[in-house]
């Protein structure tokens, strides 16, 4: 069960870590929404986040390979921008 707290003028909530850890919310960075009376809490999902680490790892494993650094370091701030 998540308590409000008071803070300042404002209250927080405090989330029980194991429904933080269940929900992989730790160190995240969450969005909130409110949704059929309730509250919803999400992470805020960033586009390409993670991919070079994971490209680096697969070249590092399958033998070295020029990254096309002009398309991983490019910005992308909603996937409205790609075409499937």
């Amino acid at each position: 069960m998540a308590h409000l707290v008071k803070i300042g003028n404002s209250q927080g909530i405090r989330i029980p870590k194991p429904l933080i850890e269940q929900a992989h919310l730790e160190g995240k960075e969450l969005k909130f929404q409110v949704l059929n009376g309730g509250l919803f809490i999400a992470p805020v999902l960033r586009p390409r986040e993670g991919w070079a680490k994971e490209i680096n790892e697969t070249l590092m494993s399958c033998g070295a390979e020029n990254i096309d650094q002009e398309w991983l370091n490019s910005e992308l701030t909603s996937n409205k921008e790609l075409e499937w």
